[in-house]
Parts: structure tokens; sequence; C-alpha cells
């Protein structure tokens, strides 16, 4: 099999300011939004540009990350966007979408003002949610939901914690 390299090209950006977060796309995708009111969450897949260097995209191991982890973990055993292509996925809330502006206005997404976005995908439970999970015994005492992770004490769980 042969190398391949691909191309991706942002359909949009992450705006943040001191009013709180949206995702602003590009006008020649904003008919891509048709039918996406009624979701209540989307999967917003990113590009962790400013991680974007050849330092970053050679970490395929790191030490542990958090307080209860193995002293090594590989980078796919984590979420960090410090990985060989740097892509992240984060589900947000849809709060509201002005569709004639390309503006998804969402609570909170862990990515910077100006980040590239490189799709959407509406949240399905049928295919995004799964009942039987099972997670390593050192990250088992972590939220079970989404919901519950915005009061979970995370700075407690990061061995770097700032």
């Amino acid at each position: 099999m042969s190398q391949q390299t691909f191309s991706i090209s942002p359909v949009g950006y992450v705006r943040a300011s001191a009013d709180g977060f949206c995702l602003e796309i590009k006008p020649e995708y904003r008919a891509a939004l048709k039918g996406l009111e009624g979701f209540s969450y989307v999967d917003v897949i990113w590009w962790a540009h400013l991680l974007d260097n050849e330092q970053c995209r050679a970490v395929v191991e790191c030490d542990q990350p958090y307080k209860k982890a193995p002293a090594k973990l590989g980078i796919f055993a984590t979420r960090s966007p410090v990985r060989p292509n740097p892509v992240a996925v984060t589900p947000a809330a849809v709060l509201s979408i002005d569709y004639e502006r390309g503006m998804i206005y969402i609570p909170y997404i862990d990515a910077e003002d100006g980040t590239p976005l490189i799709d959407l995908k509406p949240y399905h439970p049928c295919t995004d949610r799964i009942r039987e999970v099972s997670v390593p015994e050192w990250c088992r005492h972590w939220p079970q939901w989404y919901e519950d992770s915005g009061t979970f004490d995370w700075a407690a769980e990061f061995v770097n914690a700032r």
C-alpha cells in the first residue's frame, strides 16, 4: 500500500468571545446547515491548528497525563489534540442557529477562537450512543454521561493541572 496524503479545507471556524461561543460556517457551506434544526447536539470535528507542527505530530506516547493512569499511555488512548493528525471531536449543544449568517451558537467548546472546523455531524443516539461500554480501571470513576462532565473536577485528574 502506498503512502497517501489528504487535503482538508475548513468549512468554518470556531468563534469565541466574551459573549460566548459559536461555529461560523463559511458562506459556500451554509446550505449544508439545512435540516439541522431540531438536533440538540452536533459533533464538531476540528483541526487543532495550534498544535499542527512536526514535534506534536511525532508524539505517539505520553507520560502519565492522568493521576490514576499508567506511567505511559499511547496517544490513541487519550483525547489529547497532540497526535499524528491533530483532529479533535467535541460534542456541542446547539443553542440556536442563524442560517442567514451561518452561525451555530453553542455553550462551550474546548477549541480556541479561530480554530478551523473540518466538519459537523448531527448527534444521533441510535449511532452515537452505546449501551455496554467498558473503560480501563484508571478512568472508571469519570462521569458516565456528558452532562455530568461539567461539574466533575477534571483539574484533579490531570498530573500537570494548571
